[in-house]
């Protein structure tokens, strides 16, 4: 099993098969309009911008499921993506990641790729507590502890790392970079 054997839904609720995308290096990342860390959209556009004709895909789910922090509509996520950083890569339909109404791709790839840490620092410190708040709803099926939480899927359809939302953006690239 690996990420092509899954289906999701786009923005217009049209199911997706993600054997569409093989061959190509993926970037499956959960995301929210309003969280500290969507600056990120900026550096993935920036990234998308740059190797998608190498063979590079954004996946981007929206997911509420992290203190609210991604309430709109499909619509009014992606106008605010595309209007505030220029997203480009493909925004699919609003998903849960955590809990029974775990979309089955994210509990896969956070079953496959466990949380480890979200690192050391600050920063680090106090997500951990926000998240370990907001994660007890789920318990086991805790599975994405933060939004902006990205997995790197290599051509052949397998995961290669998951990165936190803490990981330094240059990180990410140079992994992306590695599989390219």
């Amino acid at each position: 099993m690996n990420v092509y054997d899954f289906t999701v839904k786009d923005r217009s609720g049209k199911d997706v098969s993600l054997s569409e995308y093989k061959g190509k290096v993926l970037l499956i990342v959960n995301t929210a309009t309003g969280c500290g860390f969507t600056p990120h959209y900026e550096p993935l556009e920036a990234m998308y911008k740059e190797y998608k004709d190498q063979g590079f895909e954004i996946l981007d789910f929206p997911c509420n499921q992290f203190a609210n922090q991604a309430p709109g509509s499909d619509d009014e996520i992606h106008q605010f993506c595309t209007l505030k950083f220029g997203t480009e890569f493909p925004q699919f339909a609003k998903i849960d990641v955590n809990g029974e109404t775990a979309d089955p791709l994210f509990a896969y790839l956070a079953t496959e790729k466990p949380f480890v840490s979200f690192g050391k620092g600050l920063k680090s410190a106090a997500l951990k507590k926000f998240s370990d708040m907001n994660n007890k709803t789920y318990g086991d099926k805790a599975y994405i502890k933060w939004n902006f939480t990205k997995f790197l899927i290599g051509r052949d359809g397998n995961i290669v790392e998951r990165f936190e939302p803490t990981t330094d953006m240059d990180v990410v690239k140079g992994a992306v970079l590695s599989q390219l």
